[in-house]
């Protein structure tokens, strides 16, 4: 691939399926002039359910194939990749990556949140990042997990509001509503689809923080510091591991446009 001027190169986001387009639509709203190359590893889908190894190995080979586009950063947008390995993402390139907890977790810095609740997939529960990052920066703050791998499939099958996912969203958050938590933590990219019936369930007291639109806003600044603002190359490049059916309508879900073009490729060393 030809050399480009740093300003022209792209941005690099990837994630483990299709999740992390509700994060390439928050940054093309505040990046409306930036290419953006986005892989999501659909063949390996879900990384959230996988060991803290395995999803490293498998988030080495997603950041291996976006250098073959000589980006210019990484999204890491994928919470189970960013609580359990982007550590060691970083040590081993040279492309600033950012990932979704730091960047998340900035509009809740400005608050004086008592208790936060956190929902997300079992590795980024389990991993406890979320946590740790928010209790070294506020003391005195009462944090209350809870995994919910429901969400997923549902959202998945187009099943963003009515009984079920009503049903499904009041077993999970009951817990953390017996807490009188005073805002909740969307940590996995499927769950701002489902902010209605989430918002339904917990009630107009307790806000609702995305981190998808966070990490845009911080992707933003961070390209405006380092002099790396793109000028009009608008694009969006979409490779995928896997190619399931009825994955146009599904990508339409999240996006909110259908892609003009799927690429399919194979990551695997």
């Amino acid at each position: 691939m030809q050399n480009l001027e740093h300003k022209e190169r792209p941005i690099g986001v990837f994630d483990s399926g299709i999740g992390g387009l509700t994060v390439v639509k928050e940054i093309r709203k505040v990046l409306p002039k930036e290419a953006i190359i986005y892989f999501g590893d659909s063949a390996r889908v879900p990384y959230g359910t996988k060991s803290k190894e395995t999803i490293l190995r498998f988030a080495r080979e997603d950041v291996k194939f976006l250098q073959r586009f000589n980006v210019k950063v990484i999204v890491a947008a994928c919470f189970s990749v960013s609580s359990n390995a982007l550590e060691e993402l970083r040590k081993e390139t040279s492309i600033p990556i950012i990932g979704m907890i730091g960047p998340g977790i900035n509009n809740i810095l400005e608050k004086s949140y008592k208790k936060i609740g956190i929902i997300g997939t079992q590795a980024t529960i389990t991993s406890k990042t979320f946590e740790r990052v928010l209790k070294n920066k506020l003391k005195g703050i009462k944090i209350y997990s809870k995994a919910c791998p429901l969400f997923v499939p549902l959202v998945e099958e187009g099943w963003f509001s009515g009984k079920v996912p009503e049903l499904v969203a009041e077993e999970y958050l009951a817990p953390l509503l017996d807490n009188n938590i005073e805002a909740l933590i969307l940590a996995c990219t499927h769950y701002p689809l489902l902010y209605p019936t989430i918002k339904k369930i917990i009630g107009e007291k307790v806000d609702i923080i995305e981190p998808g639109k966070e990490v845009a806003i911080f992707l933003k600044k961070f390209l405006e510091n380092n002099n790396l603002i793109g000028f009009g190359r608008n694009s969006l490049s979409l490779y995928f591991s896997d190619i399931p059916r009825d994955f146009r309508k599904i990508i339409k879900n999240f996006l909110g446009t259908y892609p003009r073009k799927i690429h399919l490729v194979n990551v695997e060393n």
